[in-house]
């Protein structure tokens, strides 16, 4: 099988192209250069490039680099943004694996005659005696990315490899060490790449938007604090509200963007019987009824029913759960907890 290897300049994708080969399939590996500006964290930087060129040398493989940077513009960085301005928490790194290290790396790899796409995230792919493919956990629970892939449809997992998915972290860096690669003791990924340490989230969009102060009230109405910028406030947050110290733990429950305000209340007032979801992509047939519900990259699935209508889902939580910030990934398991079946954002 002739198979492109999306090499981040990171350990697991290091390893996938290495077992690839071990399993004979005929690898090239690439690169997506995404971000032009400033990056001193994430994936994007000239060293990671580097470190991907140097393990592809060691593999033994062709090393191309994609510039895909108007599609990340386009499908990452301008909705980030956007979502800000309107209120929203954004996931850019799930918009860039919907948008760009998928969709638009395999029509790429169409267009180039290459069977399949393979990548280093810890999730699995399977089969059903259907034929039909299942997107389940990775092996590793503590490392597991399944939440970040929940985006990819049958037509996708079908020609999507991912190699490292059966095995831990802890084995992937012990094969990376056994073959010397340069990323064998390479700390992981962990920000977005567009966002850097030394600005922060404040500098990137205090340049791109205009931000206001607003003020902070109590579920009653009474003014409490006070925030530089509203835009930045998500639901749940509990630190830079500019409430006086001492007091009970207040959160972000609620951020009304156009009216400058945000308002702060307790666990109780934080917590919801149901959340919406909009913009659903199922792994195969849509469902509903009883499921487990995950609402962060490493939160806990929990038990709720799903009920569908024209407008998307609504999860009705068997036990009220924390208000999921409007724009953050809503993903569906089955009760096993162990594959994905769909996946949207929260709307509400």
């Amino acid at each position: 099988m002739k198979v492109l290897l999306a090499m981040s300049g990171g350990v697991d994708s290091s390893v996938a192209g290495a077992l690839l080969l071990r399993e004979g399939h005929e690898v090239v590996g690439v690169t997506m250069k995404l971000w032009g500006g400033d990056s001193d964290t994430g994936c994007c930087s000239v060293s990671d490039v580097d470190d991907a060129r140097r393990v592809a040398q060691q593999l033994d493989i062709d090393h191309l680099v994609f510039n895909f940077g108007d599609d990340f513009d386009t499908h990452v960085v301008a909705p980030y943004v956007a979502a800000h301005a309107a209120g929203v928490t954004p996931n850019p790194c799930i918009e860039c694996n919907r948008h760009v290290k998928f969709d638009r790396l395999l029509r790429r790899a169409d267009q180039l005659g290459f069977d399949a796409v393979a990548t280093g995230h810890h999730a699995r792919i399977g089969r059903r005696p259907d034929g039909t493919h299942t997107l389940e956990r990775g092996a590793d629970a503590a490392k597991d990315q399944s939440y970040v892939v929940h985006m990819l449809d049958q037509d996708a997992l079908a020609r999507t490899r991912f190699p490292v998915g059966h095995i831990d972290k802890a084995e992937v860096r012990r094969l990376a060490a056994e073959l010397g690669l340069r990323t064998a003791s390479k700390p992981d990924s962990q920000d977005v790449c567009f966002i850097t340490s030394t600005g922060g989230r404040e500098a990137f969009l205090g340049d791109r938007i205009p931000t206001r102060p607003g003020r902070v009230v109590d579920t009653s109405g009474a003014e409490v604090g006070a925030v530089a910028a509203v835009e930045m406030v998500t639901i749940g947050q509990r630190r830079g509200l500019g409430l006086p110290g001492g007091g009970p733990v207040r959160y972000a429950v609620d951020v009304d963007v156009p009216g400058a305000t945000v308002v702060v209340g307790d666990e109780a007032d934080l917590r919801r019987p149901s959340t919406r979801v909009a913009d659903v992509v199922w792994t195969g047939r849509p469902v509903d009824g009883e499921v487990l519900v995950q609402t962060s990259a490493h939160g806990t699935a929990r038990p709720a029913r799903l009920d569908r209508d024209d407008h998307g889902v609504v999860v009705h939580w068997r036990t009220p759960q924390r208000r999921v910030a409007p724009g953050q990934s809503v993903v569906v398991y089955d009760l096993d907890d162990v594959c994905v079946l769909g996946g949207g954002t929260a709307a509400d």
